[in-house]
C-alpha cells in the first residue's frame, strides 16, 4: 500500500472549530505507519511549537502549515450592508517547506493579526503574498477557497485565471487539492450578487473540474481530507464543539454544521481507498513529505543587545565592574568571605553565559526607581544572589540570611535564570513603557495564554448545547468532586478512577466519583452530555493574556515567533505560550505588580506631606520591638500576607521578636508545614524541646528551632553533613521538592557515604533522610520568604507608627472592592482613627489624611463624581471655600457638576459642613420638586447674567439683580434612611453602619457572616443583619401569605423568605431597617443535590443579649492588677449597672482563681464590653 502523508489538519488551536489533540493525532499517525503530519489551523500557528515537540518525541517528520484566511485587501474594515458588501475571506493552506518558508509563514500569520483583524478573523492578502512566499508550498485547499468558489459558483475562466497567478507564484510548490467528503452534493454559495443559493456542482464535480486544470496546467494533485477530529466517533464532540463557537442548539436545524461525520484523522488505507482512481494524489503527499525539511524551533535564549560604556569591551567586565562598586554601597568593607562569594556567582553567570541577563534586569530595576516606580525587596530564588543584591536587582542581603546562589542557579547543571520583578501596580506600566522605548515596539510583547475548557465548564458548554435543563446541568455539576485536581478523564477513566485520585481524594470526593461514573455510564442525555463533556475537555476555549509575562527580543519578535493582538492591549502579543517561551529562545521578563508597593509608597508620601518625614522603606529598622507587639497582638489587617485569621492566631501564640520568626511563619503557613507550626511554637517558648539529630545540625536549623523549614537548610545540611556539592545539593532540593523518587534513591548511598566518611552514626543518616523524604516537599524557598517577610514588616512598621497614613493609603487601593473597604474601615475604627465623610471643602479626589491624622473621603467615591468633576470643584474650592450650595452652583461650571453630582455630595454628607440636614436639599422649594434643582435653576441664571453683563458699565451690579431662594425646612431623615442614600451613592455606609451598635451580638451570639451562610450546608448558621429589601405578598396557589427578604452585613447580603406558618410567626419584624438575628440551616432536599434553607428562629438583634446572656466572666491577668486599674473597673461597672451577672478570673502562668462579684450587676452591652477590652482583658459570655 502506497504511504500517505496527511496535510490538512485542525487541531484544538483552531478555537472550537477543530477539536484534534496533537499528541492524539500524532500517536494514531504513528500506530497507522505514517511518517509525518501536517499542522494547518485556521489563521493561526498557536500549536506549531508543541506540534514539533510531541513529532520529535514520536520520530515523525512535522510539517508546519496554516490554513490563512486570504481577502482582496487586509486594510479594509468596515462594509456597507446597504450596498451589498460583505467581507469575502476565502482559506488558504500554505506549508513550511523550510526555514525560510518558516519564517515567511511566520511573518504571514502575523501580519494576519496586527494589520488584517477584522472581527475574531486574521486576514491577509496577495500584497503581502508576493512579499513573504519564498520557501512555502501551496495549495488549492478545500471548497471555501478562491478556486472551489469559483468553481462552485460556474465562473470557471475566473477560477483558471486565478490558478495562473499561484502557479505563477509558487510554481512547483503549488498542488491542486482533493478532498472527498460524504454530504456535499448539494454546496451553498453565494452568488455574484451576494444571495445564498446552491451551486450546480457537487465536491465531487469541482474534483473533476480541479483535475482537468490540474492536467491542462501541468500541476501535481495531492488528497486530503479536512481532518477537525481524531476519530469518526469524535463527530458529535465537535458537532458539540461548533455549537458552543456558533451558540447555538444541537437541535436547531438551520444552524452551521458539518455535512457528514467525514471529517476526522483518516488512516493511510482509508485514504488510498478514498483516492483508489487518482493514486498519485496519494503518492504526492508523500512528494511534499520529501520536500519539507525538518525545522527546529527549539533553542537558546536570545538576549537583546545591552550598550556598553565605551570604556568596557565585554558584558563581563562591566557587569563585575558594577557589582564590585554596588558591592562598596552595600556593604562598605568587602571582605574575603563576600569578595569569595561574589566571585563564584560572577564565575558561574559568565559560564552560563547570561552577563547580559543581569545587566537588562538591573537597568530595568535601577530605571525604575529613577522614575520614582516601587521596586519590591526580590521574590522567589533570585533573592539568592549577592551579584543579584549588589546591583539593585533585589534589596534582601543573601548572606546574611544564608540565602543561596545555587538555589537560583545551579553551577552544575546551568538553565536560564528566571529573575521576577515585583513593581507597584500603578507604575508598572512605566516600566513596560521604558522597555518598549528602549528596544522598539516591534521587539516586545506579551504572552499569550490558552483558556482550556475544565471539567465543570466543559460539562455546562456541553449541557447548554444540549438542552439540558439548567438544574440537570447545576445538579451534575456539584456531583463532581471538588478537589481541585479532578477531571473528567482521571474521575472516568476506564477501569475505575486513576490511581492517583485513589490516594488524594477524601472520602467525599471518592463517593461523588462513584456516583458520577454511574451517571456517565447511562444510556440517557445525562449519560451523553458527560460523555462528551469528557471528550472536549482541555479543548483550547479562547485566548487571554499572560498577567505579568512581557518577551523581549534581540531585533523583529515576527524573525522569532508569530505575534497576535488583543483587544485590552497596545502591545504584540507572542502566539506561543509561557510554558514554551524559553525553549523558543525567547527572553521571558515577569513584571509584576504588587498593591502592597503602591500602598507602601503612598503611605510615605502621606507621611512626608503631613509629618515632613522622609522614610526609605529599604532602610526601616527591623529590629524595631514596637512593630513586633503588631504581631503579637496579631493586628495584622493590611499587612501582606500576614493578615488572615489563622495566621493572626498563629502569631498571637508565637510572640514573635525577630525577623526569622516572620520568614519561618512566612513559610510555614501553606498547605503542609501548616501541622508543624505547634511545634515550632511550643519549641520558640521552650514548652518542647529542641533537638537534633547531629550536633552539627544546630548551625542550620538552630533559627527554626530544629524543624527543617527551608530548602536551603536541606541544601546547607546536604553539603555540610556529606560533603554535596552546590551542584549536587540543588538537585537534591529538586528532587525532594517534586517527590523525584528514582533522583531520591540514587542519591542516598552518596549521602550515606559522605556522612560516614565524615564520621556521623548510620542510624542517624538513615533517620535524617527519611525525615527529609517526608518534609522536604513541603520545605519552602527561604529566598522567597524573607523577601515577602521584609515587605510584611515594612507594612507593619507602618501601621505601627503612621497608622493613619498607612490606613489612608491602603483604603485608597481597595476602593473599588466596597467589601475590602468595609473590612479595612472597619480596621480604622478599632485602631480609633477617625475617618470622615466626604467634604466638598476638605476632600481631595481620593482617600486624604491630614496633620492630625483625621482620614477623609474622596469625592470620586461618590457615584456621579468622577475624576473631572471632583477636579472641578476642587480646583474652585481653592481660591476660596464654598459657603453654602448656592455658592457652588454661582462658581462651578454646571454642565460638568450637574443635578446628578450635587445629589450624590448632598446624600453622601458632601454639604455637611454647612450646617444644613440633608434631607432640606431634597425638600420641595417653589415649583422645583428639589431645593438642589432651584439651585441649579439659579446658578445658571446668575451665570448667564454675569456672562451678559461682562461688558456692560453697569455689569458689577449684576449680582444683586437675583435672589437666591433660600433653603427651605425640613426635619432630618432617621438615621437608617440617611444611611441607605449614602450606600446609594458611595456603596457602603459612611458615618456608620446600622450593625455598628450591635458588635458584641455579633461577636458573641452569631457564628457565621451572611457572606458564608450560603455554604454553610448542614451547619446551623447563626447571623445577623440589616433587611435591605423585604417584599410581603400572597401566594395565588394558596392564598396564604409570605415574604422575601434581603439581609445584609458588613461582608454582603443573604436572600431568603418566609412562608406559611414562619410568615405568620415573624411577619411583624420584617420591614426594610430592622436589624434581625436568624438562625437556620442550609439543608439539601430528600434524594436532591438542590438545597433550601431551613429557618429555625428570627428575633430582633437588640433583644438577643438580653434573651441568651446570663453573666460575664472577665479574665484578668495578675500581673495587671493595680490600684488605679482596680478604680477604673469599678467605675465601669457602676455606669453600666444592670441584671447580668459579674465574674472575674484572676489568671498567672500556671494558675487561675474565679471570683464571683455579688456587689455588682452590669448591663452586657457593646459599650460595656469595648471599655472592658481598653483595659487590656478578655472576656466570656455565659
Amino acid at each position: 500500500m502506497p504511504d500517505f502523508c496527511h496535510l490538512h489538519c485542525h487541531t484544538q488551536y483552531s478555537l472550537l472549530d477543530g477539536a484534534s489533540d496533537i499528541g492524539k493525532m500524532m500517536d494514531k499517525a504513528v500506530r497507522d505507519g505514517q511518517k509525518g503530519v501536517a499542522l494547518t489551523d485556521h489563521g493561526n500557528m498557536f500549536g506549531a511549537f508543541k506540534f514539533v515537540a510531541e513529532a520529535n518525541k514520536r520520530d515523525i517528520k512535522p510539517i508546519i502549515g496554516c490554513e490563512f484566511y486570504v481577502v482582496k485587501d487586509r486594510h479594509i474594515k468596515s462594509f456597507s450592508r446597504s450596498k451589498g458588501e460583505k467581507d469575502r475571506r476565502y482559506h488558504q493552506l500554505m506549508l513550511a517547506k523550510n526555514a525560510e518558508g518558516y519564517q515567511n509563514l511566520i511573518k504571514l500569520c502575523s501580519l494576519g493579526f496586527t494589520e488584517g483583524l477584522y472581527q475574531k478573523f486574521p486576514r491577509i492578502d496577495k500584497e503581502v503574498l508576493l512579499k513573504y512566499h519564498k520557501g512555502i508550498i501551496a495549495t488549492s485547499c478545500c471548497l471555501g477557497a478562491i478556486i472551489p468558489s469559483l468553481i462552485a459558483q460556474d465562473r470557471l475562466e475566473e477560477a483558471e485565471e486565478e490558478l495562473k497567478w499561484w502557479l505563477d507564484l509558487f510554481g512547483e510548490d503549488y498542488y491542486i487539492e482533493l478532498q472527498r467528503h460524504s454530504g456535499l452534493e448539494k454546496i451553498d454559495i453565494y452568488d455574484k450578487s451576494g444571495r445564498k443559493t446552491f451551486s450546480k456542482y457537487s465536491q465531487e464535480n469541482i474534483n473533476q473540474i480541479l483535475i482537468g486544470f490540474a492536467k491542462k496546467h501541468n500541476v501535481k494533485i495531492i488528497a486530503t481530507n479536512d481532518s477537525h477530529y481524531v476519530e469518526e466517533e469524535d463527530y458529535q464532540p465537535h458537532d458539540i464543539l461548533l455549537c458552543i463557537n456558533t451558540n447555538s442548539l444541537i437541535e436547531e436545524k438551520e444552524r452551521f454544521k458539518f455535512p457528514s461525520s467525514d471529517f476526522y484523522f483518516k488512516s493511510q488505507e482509508e485514504m488510498n481507498k478514498l483516492f483508489s482512481d487518482v493514486p498519485q494524489a496519494i503518492d504526492n503527499t508523500m512528494d511534499i513529505y520529501s520536500k519539507v525539511e525538518t525545522i527546529e524551533l527549539a533553542r537558546d535564549v536570545l538576549l537583546p543587545n545591552f550598550p556598553l560604556p565605551k570604556e568596557f569591551k565585554s558584558q563581563e567586565n562591566y557587569l563585575r565592574h558594577i557589582t564590585f562598586e554596588g558591592a562598596k554601597r552595600r556593604y562598605n568593607d568587602i571582605t574575603p568571605e563576600i569578595k569569595e562569594r561574589l566571585d563564584f556567582e560572577l564565575k558561574v553567570i559568565n559560564s552560563s553565559g547570561y552577563p547580559g541577563y543581569f545587566l537588562i534586569v538591573q537597568d530595568l530595576t535601577s530605571t525604575a526607581r529613577e522614575m520614582g516606580v516601587a521596586v519590591g525587596p526580590g521574590r522567589g530564588s533570585a533573592a539568592g544572589s549577592a551579584v543579584a543584591y549588589c546591583l539593585g536587582i533585589t534589596n534582601i542581603d543573601p548572606i546574611k540570611y544564608d540565602l543561596l546562589f545555587e538555589r537560583f542557579l545551579n553551577p552544575e547543571r546551568v538553565s536560564m535564570p528566571d529573575i521576577d520583578i515585583d513593581f507597584d501596580d500603578v507604575g508598572r506600566s512605566k516600566v513596560i513603557d521604558y522597555v518598549i522605548d528602549k528596544y522598539g515596539k516591534n521587539q516586545v510583547a506579551q504572552i499569550i495564554t490558552y483558556g482550556t475548557m475544565a471539567a465543570k465548564m466543559s460539562i455546562r458548554d456541553v449541557g447548554r448545547v444540549m438542552n439540558v435543563p439548567l438544574g440537570e446541568v447545576d445538579k451534575v455539576s456539584k456531583s463532581f468532586p471538588q478537589h481541585l485536581g479532578a477531571t473528567l478523564n482521571g474521575v472516568l477513566n476506564e477501569g475505575g478512577i486513576i490511581d492517583k485520585y485513589k490516594n488524594s481524594f477524601n472520602k467525599e470526593d471518592l463517593d461523588k466519583a462513584a456516583q458520577f461514573r454511574d451517571l456517565a455510564s447511562k444510556p440517557d442525555a445525562i449519560g451523553e452530555m458527560i460523555r462528551s463533556a469528557k471528550k472536549l475537555e482541555g479543548s483550547v476555549r479562547n485566548t487571554g493574556i499572560h498577567a505579568c509575562g512581557v518577551i523581549i527580543t534581540p531585533d523583529d519578535i515576527t524573525n522569532y515567533v508569530p505575534v497576535s493582538v488583543a483587544k485590552d492591549s497596545d502591545l504584540l502579543v507572542s502566539q506561543f505560550d509561557n510554558s514554551v517561551a524559553e525553549d523558543a529562545g525567547l527572553l521571558k521578563m515577569d513584571f509584576l505588580g504588587l498593591r502592597t508597593l503602591s500602598i507602601i509608597k503612598d503611605a510615605i508620601n502621606f507621611i512626608k506631606d503631613s509629618h515632613g518625614i522622609e522614610i526609605d522603606p529599604d532602610k526601616i529598622p527591623l529590629e524595631d520591638q514596637e512593630s513586633y507587639k503588631l504581631f503579637h497582638e496579631g493586628n495584622t489587617i493590611g499587612i501582606f500576607q500576614y493578615e488572615s485569621p489563622g495566621m493572626q492566631k498563629h502569631l498571637k501564640d508565637l510572640k514573635p521578636t525577630k525577623f526569622e520568626d516572620l520568614i519561618a511563619m512566612n513559610a510555614l503557613y501553606r498547605p503542609g508545614p501548616l501541622q508543624y507550626i505547634p511545634n515550632f511554637i511550643a519549641r520558640a517558648h521552650g514548652r518542647e524541646t529542641i533537638t537534633y539529630d547531629l550536633p552539627e545540625m544546630e548551625e542550620y536549623l538552630g533559627e527554626t528551632y530544629g524543624i527543617t523549614v527551608y530548602q536551603e537548610q536541606v541544601m546547607l545540611l546536604s553539603q555540610k553533613l556529606a560533603g554535596f556539592s552546590k551542584g549536587q545539593a540543588d538537585k537534591l532540593r529538586k528532587a525532594m521538592g517534586k517527590k523525584k523518587k528514582k533522583i531520591i534513591d540514587e542519591m542516598f548511598p552518596k549521602f550515606k557515604e559522605g556522612c560516614l566518611k565524615n564520621g556521623h552514626p548510620d542510624d542517624k543518616i538513615s533517620k535524617i533522610w527519611k525525615d527529609w523524604e517526608a518534609f522536604a516537599s513541603y520545605a519552602f524557598n527561604k529566598s522567597h520568604s524573607t523577601c515577602y517577610a521584609f515587605i510584611a514588616f515594612q507594612t507593619a512598621y507602618l501601621k505601627t507608627h503612621y497608622p493613619a497614613e498607612f490606613m489612608t493609603a491602603v483604603l485608597n487601593h481597595n476602593k473599588s472592592d466596597t467589601s475590602k473597604l468595609n473590612f479595612f474601615l472597619r480596621e480604622c475604627k478599632r485602631m480609633r482613627l477617625k475617618v470622615f465623610g466626604p467634604d466638598v471643602n476638605l476632600s481631595g479626589i481620593n482617600f486624604t489624611v491630614n496633620k492630625k491624622g483625621d482620614i477623609r473621603f474622596g469625592l470620586s467615591a461618590l457615584k456621579g463624581l468622577g475624576a473631572g468633576p471632583a477636579s472641578e470643584l476642587i480646583k474652585e474650592r481653592e481660591k476660596k471655600d464654598f459657603t453654602d450650595l448656592i455658592d457652588i452652583t454661582m462658581r462651578v461650571n454646571l454642565r460638568s457638576i450637574n443635578k446628578k453630582t450635587l445629589e450624590s455630595l448632598a446624600y453622601g454628607g458632601g454639604l455637611d459642613s454647612f450646617g444644613n440636614y440633608r434631607s432640606q436639599y431634597f425638600t420641595r422649594s417653589d415649583k422645583y420638586d428639589t431645593y438642589i434643582e432651584h439651585a441649579i435653576k439659579f446658578g445658571n441664571s446668575y451665570q448667564s447674567q454675569k456672562e451678559s453683563s461682562q461688558s456692560s458699565l453697569f455689569g458689577d451690579m449684576s449680582d444683586q439683580l437675583l435672589n437666591p431662594p433660600p433653603l427651605p425646612e425640613a426635619e432630618p431623615w432617621i438615621k437608617t434612611i440617611l444611611l441607605e442614600k449614602e450606600k446609594e451613592v458611595t456603596g457602603i455606609y459612611v458615618s456608620g453602619h446600622p450593625l455598628d451598635d450591635y458588635k458584641m451580638e455579633l461577636e458573641n451570639y452569631t457564628n457565621c457572616n451572611l457572606t458564608q451562610a450560603a455554604s454553610s450546608l448542614g451547619i446551623e448558621c447563626k447571623m445577623a443583619g440589616i433587611i435591605s429589601t423585604a417584599m410581603h405578598g400572597v401566594s395565588q396557589r394558596n392564598g396564604l401569605g409570605y415574604a422575601r427578604l434581603t439581609l445584609q452585613d458588613y461582608t454582603g447580603s443573604f436572600e431568603f423568605g418566609l412562608y406559611n406558618e414562619n410568615y405568620e410567626k415573624y411577619k411583624e419584624l420584617i420591614s426594610v431597617g430592622q436589624v434581625l438575628y436568624v438562625c437556620g440551616q442550609y439543608q439539601e432536599y430528600y434524594k436532591s443535590n438542590k438545597t433550601f434553607f431551613k429557618l429555625f428562629d428570627i428575633r430582633l438583634l437588640a433583644s438577643v443579649s438580653e434573651d441568651l446572656t446570663k453573666s460575664l466572666t472577665v479574665r484578668v491577668p495578675i500581673e495587671s492588677i493595680t490600684k488605679e486599674l482596680v478604680k477604673e473597673f469599678k467605675t465601669i461597672c457602676s455606669e453600666n449597672v444592670g441584671d447580668h451577672a459579674l465574674k472575674l478570673k484572676v489568671v498567672d502562668e500556671a494558675y487561675s482563681i474565679d471570683f464571683n462579684v455579688g456587689a455588682y450587676k452590669v448591663d452586657v452591652s457593646s459599650r460595656f464590653i469595648e471599655r472592658i477590652r481598653s483595659l487590656g482583658f478578655s472576656y466570656k459570655l455565659n
